[in-house]
């Protein structure tokens, strides 16, 4: 599974990572995660509201923090 967080470097992009990472980690998943902060490779995405969470090329969330437990759910969890 491909996991990306894009964000610019805000407050809010930084927690969505921090979360993912996480939840990642406690619950060992093959995942690879990555952070995209350049601003041209986020609008290949079509997103215009940060941070925004990727999985396997699906923009799921934008423009928010969703919850653990619904990054849980967004990962199959």
């Amino acid at each position: 599974m491909e996991v990306k967080v894009l964000g610019t470097g805000c407050s809010k992009c930084k927690t969505l990572y921090n979360v993912v990472e996480k939840i990642v980690r406690e619950n060992n998943l093959e995942v690879t995660l990555t952070k995209v902060e350049d601003i041209v490779q986020i609008m290949a995405f079509n997103v215009m509201s940060l941070p925004a969470i990727v999985i396997d090329g699906e923009v799921k969330v934008k423009g928010r923090v969703p919850s653990e437990s619904e990054i849980r759910d967004m990962l199959g969890l």
